[in-house]
């Protein structure tokens, strides 16, 4: 049981440190308003969001008062929504007018994003949902509060080659439609590979068929308070090192218990789980690159950087699930590039690359995430991007997800502007070999000897 008092030691850590709790994610099924008629989905739809979700950002905003703490985002995850017009889209049209009715909802509740303008196509694509996919570009440009995520490969099933081809060309699609604002259509869209049912962080979150009707799930944050802490230890062995980042991250996580279980009671809906996550802001001193440099190295991107970073992941992991009840979603440390102000830096220093950042995908969460690439960037080279991310996740048997933005009309040297929580970035090089041979195949990569475990 949490008492309120094991919250005042966090005063220093919000006031100094920027400790917030990132999220509260309300994740509400739309089964139910699945039907024939167009019309009457959108209806059912709004409805039923607008019903479950009218208190969610004033209940949000009442526990920070009242702990201390602040609570940045109020998000909403929905069931793909692939699955929910299947009976009544029959064009790419008709998702896009669901996507609206999604934007109009979360302009009557308050709540910063919805996510769930997805599809699940890891094995295959249904005619619904390659008509969600294709409708992305549209249904992005037009709405400013809508995430959307595509999950094309899992562990269980291998990678879905022809839904990463189309990918490319949806994200290169995305990116023209809103090239007005540095494509920044691309910065609410993601693939996935392995994507978990209940993440609360955007854009990949979710409300996966396995979820009930609706859940509280509540992501976490708090690098900034990680980095001071190991400022007092720094030079101790890397026993002390992983103790203190264990112990920082109960702390961090404690908070977002309280606040998930007070949600939870106040809002009438189930608690789900805690993500672990340490998520970064563009605020300075709240950046995991931060961390990286304070356990050592001299800048993000130097050798000894994935050893840090596994080590800092798997510390937060091991000092949070000690703190909740239930730990889900993706848990470990974020790495987007427009997002943290120490990647940014270390980015447009040279120091970090993507085939770096590549290669830290395999001991963080997620991947390779928030990254602007140049405009004329190949939808092939994106697809090939993307499919690699999904072969370090399908292999390694975890989430891992790509977030390109190829900024229309800038090349490496310029510089991105997107706004908010979602930051800047430089414009980052991609190798200039193709992969259009590769990419043009047609089929599956099948999934790897060790998924068989029935």
């Amino acid at each position: 049981m949490i008492n309120i008092m094991e919250v005042a030691e966090t005063n220093k850590m919000v006031e100094q440190e920027n400790l917030d709790v990132r999220t509260i994610t309300m994740g509400i099924s739309l089964l139910d308003c699945a039907g024939p008629d167009l019309s009457d989905v959108c209806s059912r739809i709004y409805n039923k969001i607008t019903s479950y979700a009218k208190d969610l950002v004033s209940t949000g905003e009442e526990i920070a008062r009242e702990i201390g703490v602040p609570i940045v985002n109020k998000r909403i995850s929905i069931t793909p929504v692939s699955l929910v017009g299947a009976a009544c889209c029959h064009t790419s049209d008709d998702y896009v007018e669901i996507c609206k009715t999604l934007e109009r909802a979360a302009l009557a509740v308050g709540v910063n994003f919805i996510g769930g303008y997805s599809a699940i196509v890891s094995k295959g694509m249904t005619p619904s949902d390659e008509l969600l996919i294709r409708s992305i570009p549209k249904a992005l440009s037009c709405t400013e509060h809508i995430c959307s995520s595509v999950n094309v490969g899992s562990t269980k099933t291998g990678i879905n080659m022809d839904a990463v081809r189309l990918m490319g060309e949806i994200v290169k699609e995305t990116a023209e439609l809103t090239k007005d604002s540095d494509s920044s259509g691309c910065t609410r869209l993601v693939v996935l590979c392995n994507a978990p049912d209940d993440n609360p962080f955007m854009a990949g979150a979710f409300l996966g068929v396995t979820e009930p009707d609706a859940v509280i799930n509540v992501g976490v944050s708090g690098p900034g308070v990680v980095k001071y802490a190991l400022e007092s230890v720094r030079g101790e062995s890397f026993e002390v090192l992983c103790e203190t980042i264990k112990k920082t991250a109960f702390k961090i996580t404690r908070v977002g218990q309280l606040v998930a279980q007070e949600a939870a009671r106040r809002l009438g809906v189930p608690f789900g789980i805690i993500d672990l996550s340490l998520a970064p802001t563009p605020a300075i001193g709240d950046s995991v690159a931060d961390i990286l440099e304070e356990i050592g190295v001299e800048k993000a991107g130097a050798p000894g950087t994935t050893a840090a970073l596994a080590l800092l992941n798997d510390q937060v992991k091991k000092g949070g699930v000690m703190a909740s009840s239930y730990v889900g979603g993706l848990s470990g440390a974020f790495i987007p590039v427009s997002e943290d102000q120490g990647m940014i830096d270390a980015a447009a220093s040279g120091a970090l690359t993507i085939e770096k950042l590549e290669a830290m995908t395999c001991v963080c969460s997620v991947g390779l995430d928030m990254i602007a690439i140049p405009g004329d960037t190949k939808a092939s080279t994106i697809s090939g991007i993307i499919a690699d991310e999904a072969a370090l996740g399908m292999v390694n048997q975890k989430t891992t997800a790509a977030r390109l933005i190829p900024v229309i009309g800038k090349t490496v040297g310029d510089h991105a502007e997107f706004g908010g929580l979602m930051g800047h970035a430089p414009i980052m090089p991609v190798n200039q070999f193709g992969c259009e041979n590769f990419i043009s195949r047609k089929g599956r990569i099948p999934a790897p000897l060790h998924s068989f475990k029935n």
